[in-house]
């Protein structure tokens, strides 16, 4: 999926390079904290580690601003997995041989359960992948509102919007069982008893069509079609329907929710898209959030605009992991080990992000509920995500 980033990917590690991040044999001054990261800067989700690393420099240059930890400045350094599992570990294993306190990355499902088992005495790891579940008690934490809790805020959201026709396509792999399994406790609950799978279909990765699986959704008479994947199958679903002539609201994971995939499917985006996500888009005063969100949130845009880089949840994932980390560092000390860490974190109740209010005692490892989700509407003249939900999916709602 390198061609999702065009120009603006060849652009952006222009400007990583040029500032260091991504030289690997850079000496570490003795004013530094350095703080390794392992991401997708080559590969098939290129797109997303490029985006990810730009957004890590911009966090580290806000909290050195801030003092850095004891007047040491953090320094990121990207390891690149090149959207590989076999990679991703044998970065891992290295940044593991200097027994740093935490770790970034990686972006995605799969590298992040590959580093998993090798995370048993530390580092403090923050995986950015919504998808991933790790264990209470252990060294990994996930970023964002988990896959089910945004389910939950859709599902919430279509029931007060009156559609009670559902239809839904995922993959076959790993990523679809998690989301059919989601499907099945949601839909059991009774305040969506109203509400109707009409149609659930399924496609393989790398299928070029999904024409047949479209034709049975349409006969089905669906009010909104769900279609949880991402990349280049979404693309391949987005078109089926416009050739299906499927003209019904589609909804989809916020692992679409990137300027950059929005631009390059323009063509064929549906007329009403949906993606439930975390709290970090703009409201324009259409909600009122808690006033230390809002000004977290104040902070992040002006930071992005500042480093003309584009506000979607790409940026939006790794924001708040960067922050959370560097933060804890900064209050524990340089000195401070992998255990301290993840006891302190894990230990906060009311930590305040752009995505929402973290409490990790009720929401180990991730902090984030379905109260952190809410949805949003992508608007291609303004070419941006609108809010169209209060928090859970639920009032207020607007069209």
């Amino acid at each position: 999926m390198r061609s999702i980033a065009g120009k603006t990917v060849t652009a952006l590690i222009g400007a990583v390079v040029s500032v260091g991040l991504l030289s690997p044999d850079r000496a570490r001054a003795a004013d530094e904290y350095m703080v390794n990261a392992i991401l997708p800067m080559t590969g098939n989700a290129s797109f997303v580690g490029v985006l990810h690393s730009a957004t890590l420099k911009l966090a580290a240059e806000t909290m050195n601003k801030k003092g850095g930890v004891n007047g040491r400045m953090f320094q990121f350094k990207v390891y690149d997995d090149q959207t590989s599992p076999q990679v991703a570990v044998q970065a891992a294993n290295e940044i593991l041989a200097s027994k740093p306190a935490v770790m970034i990355g990686s972006s995605l499902v799969a590298m992040c359960n590959a580093e998993a088992p090798l995370l048993k005495n530390g580092p403090f790891t923050y995986c950015i992948s919504p998808g991933v579940y790790p264990p209470a008690g252990s060294y990994m934490f996930s970023g964002g509102v988990a896959t089910k809790n945004l389910l939950s805020a859709l599902v919430s959201y279509i029931r007060n919007r009156g559609m009670t026709r559902v239809a839904s396509i995922t993959s076959t792999d790993a990523t679809g069982q998690d989301i059919e399994n989601s499907f099945d406790a949601i839909f059991a609950l009774p305040e969506n008893k109203d509400l109707k799978l009409v149609q659930r279909t399924r496609f393989t990765l790398g299928d070029l069509s999904v024409s047949a699986q479209m034709a049975n959704i349409k006969a089905a008479n669906p009010d909104i079609l769900i279609a949880w994947t991402t990349g280049g199958a979404i693309a391949t679903i987005f078109k089926s329907a416009i050739q299906a002539g499927l003209d019904v609201p589609i909804a989809t994971t916020n692992g679409n929710q990137a300027n950059m995939v929005m631009e390059q499917f323009a063509e064929f985006v549906p007329k009403t898209l949906y993606i439930p996500t975390s709290m970090f888009p703009d409201s324009e005063g259409f909600l009122k959030l808690d006033p230390r969100i809002e000004a977290s949130q104040k902070e992040f845009y002006q930071t992005m605009k500042a480093g003309n880089l584009a506000v979607d949840y790409l940026s939006a994932g790794i924001w708040d992991a960067a922050m959370l980390t560097l933060s804890s560092v900064q209050k524990l000390g340089p000195q401070a080990t992998a255990s301290q860490v993840r006891e302190h974190i894990a230990s906060q109740t009311d930590l305040v992000g752009i995505n929402g209010v973290y409490d990790f005692k009720a929401n180990p490892q991730r902090g984030l509920d379905s109260r952190n989700a809410l949805v949003t509407r992508w608007s291609a003249a303004e070419k941006k995500w609108v809010v169209v939900s209060g928090p859970s999916g639920e009032m207020p709602v607007r069209p």
